[in-house]
């Protein structure tokens, strides 16, 4: 497996090693000992998985306060999303900065996301579903959503108008949120 870090510190890329033959391919899609070799302990607990039918759907961009913020390993199982990671961070010298990647059931690319991050996707095609392992349980008292398109964040979804639930609708700027990274 290939692990490079991105302009972002604490947030990998990772390329799984693709084997194929004529019955098709095979990847390791994670591999505990792979990632503590690069210095990425991480105790996943709780795997989640996602359909979208649309194109344009957009998801985020989600987090969890601590003490329940979550370490995220993410994939696109079907079809094809632009990924989004925005540092909260208040120490990072990245403070407030995006990432954004394309993440496909072709290029089978995954996404290592530290906690402090917020997180979101658009859908590039109909029916995608998406994949991802945290390593914290779900808490709704934690949970949080930014507004996508705050301005302060100015990240370049490629997208005027998606697909959006009225939680994301209406989510506060960054500015009106009690992030506590």
């Amino acid at each position: 497996m290939k692990i490079t870090e991105t302009k972002i510190k604490d947030l990998f890329v990772l390329e799984p090693e693709l084997f194929e033959d004529v019955r098709g391919w095979f990847f390791e899609s994670y591999n505990k000992e792979q990632l503590k070799k690069n210095g990425l302990e991480i105790d996943f607990v709780q795997d989640n998985h996602s359909s979208s039918l649309l194109k344009g759907t957009l998801r985020g961009l989600h987090l969890q306060n601590n003490p329940h913020a979550q370490t995220k390993l993410v994939r696109c199982t079907r079809g094809a999303v632009l990924d989004v990671a925005v540092d909260l961070r208040k120490d990072s010298p990245t403070y407030k900065k995006y990432f954004s990647i394309e993440i496909s059931a072709e290029n089978k690319k995954q996404l290592l996301i530290p906690k402090g991050f917020a997180h979101g996707f658009l859908t590039l095609v109909d029916n995608t579903e998406f994949e991802y392992k945290v390593d914290n349980y779900y808490d709704k008292q934690s949970e949080r959503t930014i507004y996508f398109a705050d301005q302060e964040l100015a990240i370049n979804w490629g997208i005027e108008n998606p697909i959006l639930i009225e939680r994301e609708k209406n989510a506060p700027l960054l500015k009106d949120c009690d992030i506590n990274f």
